[in-house]
């Protein structure tokens, strides 16, 4: 029934053994600064029959960091704990790629380090309120535009967030480039203002992103970065005049990259067909997400609509979801008052079948 799900699929230099990815999905288990944890190590390495592994959000800085217990790569320390993870999970075959995540203006002062600058294109708050440990519910921080000059020590920490992965172990990075956070705030017109080279124009707003790309192509290799988007997405308080063109101005660029996939969530109540729109680009080789059923993925995928699917929700409580797939088993549900909560309970304690 579902046969398409488990053939092998090449992106760029990945070679998954089925086509069954795990989405990247914030789970707030990191520790102090940004650190990944003991429990992590078991989480990722109980998933490792995905096809391909995509790690949650990592800041490549602690300005990166916003939501409490969110892990970083930016130090020694992080490499090295990182590189548990990675082991664990190549040790079950399994492969992994780290999602370099720097939220920008979406974050609270309480949730990294102190002295660490919350940023954004332009200074303007989004509405919102974020997560903290240590006050509740708090509004999110009113952002420091960043100074022009500022902008290639930004880029200069997503390269070094590429080469800490690669030391790390990880089979390649995908750039998270959606929710609001720091890519998306540069390519939209709500969140970016600026007058100079990276603002106005949709050329000028699309080139943080492009920049990025290629400061961790020139590190992995185009065959081992893909990118996350979901155009016309309004979370975190995101808005963009004409999604549609901005997106087609980005993708026409990031095409000519050959990046290894672009990963793409549909969004029905979206302005723009998001699938449609990364099938014009990325043809060969698109990741679609959101929602899909095992039976609607596999039959997508059979189609050539995509190469393979992502999914979240599902692969929380059923860490051997691929064989829970293979053989028609009835998935397990997860309990959502576990989702962000420290500690194993409902991150690591889902049994795999006997």
């Amino acid at each position: 029934m579902h046969d398409a799900l488990f053939e092998a699929a090449q992106l760029g230099d990945l070679k998954l053994r089925n086509r069954i990815v795990m989405a990247p999905m914030t789970r707030s288990r990191a520790g102090e600064n940004g650190m990944p944890t003991d429990v992590m190590v078991d989480y990722y390495r109980q998933r490792a029959s995905a096809g391909l592994i995509i790690s949650e959000g990592i800041a490549p800085s602690a300005s990166g960091l916003g939501y409490c217990r969110t892990p970083g790569i930016y130090n020694a320390e992080h490499v090295q704990a990182w590189r548990r993870v990675t082991d664990a999970v190549h040790a079950e075959g399994g492969l992994m790629v780290a999602q370099i995540m720097h939220v920008g203006r979406v974050s609270s002062a309480y949730n990294k380090p102190a002295g660490s600058a919350t940023i954004a294109p332009s200074a303007i708050q989004a509405r919102g309120e974020i997560y903290t440990d240590q006050a509740g519910m708090q509004p999110l921080d009113e952002p420091v535009a960043l100074a022009l000059d500022d902008i290639p020590r930004v880029i200069e920490e997503y390269r070094r967030a590429t080469i800490m992965a690669r030391e790390a172990g990880f089979d390649g990075v995908e750039l998270h480039c959606t929710s609001g956070y720091l890519p998306a705030q540069f390519l939209s017109t709500g969140s970016n203002q600026r007058q100079d080279a990276y603002g106005g124009s949709a050329s000028h707003r699309c080139r943080f992103v492009l920049e990025v790309l290629e400061a961790m192509t020139s590190v992995a290799g185009a065959g081992r970065v893909g990118m996350r988007i979901c155009p016309d997405n309004p979370f975190n308080d995101l808005a963009d005049d004409d999604p549609k063109e901005t997106f087609d101005t980005m993708l026409a660029a990031a095409a000519s990259l050959k990046l290894a996939y672009l990963h793409t969530i549909r969004l029905p109540s979206g302005r723009v067909d998001n699938l449609q729109l990364g099938r014009q680009y990325f043809p060969d080789n698109l990741l679609a997400n959101d929602g899909y059923r095992a039976s609607e993925a596999a039959a997508a995928i059979a189609a050539g609509e995509m190469q393979a699917v992502s999914f979240g929700r599902y692969f929380i409580a059923n860490p051997d979801l691929p064989r829970r797939l293979r053989e028609g088993i009835e998935l397990a549900r997860f309990n959502p008052a576990t989702l962000y909560t420290p500690g194993s309970e409902g991150y690591s304690s889902y049994s795999p079948l006997a």
